[in-house]
């Protein structure tokens, strides 16, 4: 049986409001409100950390009828700091199900509402954009009135100039052991990083060493990897200086270079290219991204806020040789991948591991395999 909710509130840094009932923990939250268009998948987002001080807002209307289990989890929390849902689910139905979403945001002492009009809201966040945002749900520390609780939001950090990856990457180093014969050894900085990425990598027989964020370069060196990895994460990538450091050096080095989302733009600005914030961003497992050099059309997950300024359909020049847009989104245009012109560097803005799909641009992996010369 579903339990008995409270009222709950949440407000937007332009004044807007909407009142519905608490739901996971109750508390007080704030964080930038963001939509995610999957209808499925919404374990993984939880526990994407690349959704670090993030409220996410599920279009999807109707959430937790798989419940959740012990498999799924791409990392080893929750990260989000608020969920919205319309129709959370009584109780799960799926034979994979352990718990239900609603307890598992109680135990991680996520602060959630439903019982909204997520659709109103989603579309208001596509008129106005992204912005700050704070779930009110607990009488004891909500301010009781909406200007106060308008005061409370715009007093939150921004995303803007909001540097996170020291918060989710990992404390030490960790080995994650290829499945069968051993072919490469990749060195993979963790900037956010999913379970699936070293899984699909370990699948394709490869040793995935783990490293957290502030590895030093000589430390990364020191693994001899026959390729370097840097993953997804979140915040602002213009305040990831150690970072644009990590892939500057591995450049240098002329070693193969795989990027992914955070990563993407960390290959990005060390060709020497901005990066800019996206209106509300791309969020959600159905987004069209054609590759330039072959037309090919996937259907691709994404979760980012920011993205490359870069020109499309013409090579440009870097510190590290020509390079080009390799991707696209058809839907706005924005960049999505980018390649050095001599083969040795790659990303994408994407998300190719897609837990939980889809699984077009797992082939990615692969490339990174050749580039390594297996």
């Amino acid at each position: 049986m579903s339990r008995s909710r409270d009222d709950a509130v949440l407000v937007l840094a332009d004044g807007r409001v909407f009142t519905g009932k608490s739901f996971g923990a109750r508390g007080t939250t704030f964080g930038e409100a963001v939509f995610n268009t999957g209808m499925s998948g919404y374990q993984e987002t939880l526990t994407d950390p690349s959704y670090h001080r993030q409220v996410v807002v599920q279009t999807a209307p109707h959430i937790g009828n798989t419940g959740m289990n012990d498999t799924d989890a791409e990392s080893r929390k929750i990260w989000v700091s608020g969920y919205v849902v319309r129709d959370p689910s009584p109780r799960p139905s799926n034979w994979r199900s352990e718990r239900t979403l609603e307890s598992d945001l109680e135990s991680a002492d996520i602060v959630g509402i439903s019982d909204i009009d997520t659709r109103a809201l989603t579309r208001h966040l596509r008129d106005k954009g992204a912005m700050r945002v704070g779930l009110f749900s607990d009488p004891a520390t909500d301010p009781g009135n909406d200007a106060d609780r308008l005061a409370a939001v715009l007093a939150s950090p921004e995303m803007v100039g909001a540097d996170l990856t020291d918060a989710v990457t990992c404390a030490e180093p960790y080995v994650v052991e290829p499945a069968g014969t051993p072919r490469l050894t990749v060195a993979a900085v963790d900037l956010g990083i999913k379970a699936m990425t070293p899984e699909l990598m370990a699948q394709r027989g490869i040793r995935v060493i783990v490293l957290p964020a502030q590895t030093s370069v000589s430390d990364m060196l020191a693994t001899e990897a026959d390729g370097y990895f840097f993953s997804n994460g979140p915040g602002d990538p213009a305040t990831a200086t150690h970072a644009l450091t990590q892939v500057r050096a591995i450049l240098d080095a002329d070693k193969p270079l795989f990027g992914i989302c955070f990563g993407n733009q960390m290959f990005g600005r060390a060709l020497g290219l901005d990066t800019y914030k996206l209106k509300f961003g791309h969020r959600g497992i159905n987004q069209p991204v054609q590759d330039l050099a072959t037309g090919r059309i996937a259907i691709t997950a994404h979760n980012h806020g920011f993205a490359i300024q870069a020109p499309i359909g013409t090579d440009f020049d870097t510190d590290y040789g020509r390079a080009a847009v390799s991707h696209v989104c058809l839907n706005d245009d924005v960049v999505e991948g980018l390649q050095l012109r001599d083969g040795r560097a790659f990303s994408v803005q994407y998300h190719p591991e897609a837990a939980a799909g889809p699984h077009d641009s797992a082939y990615l992996f692969d490339r990174f395999v050749e580039l390594m010369g297996a």
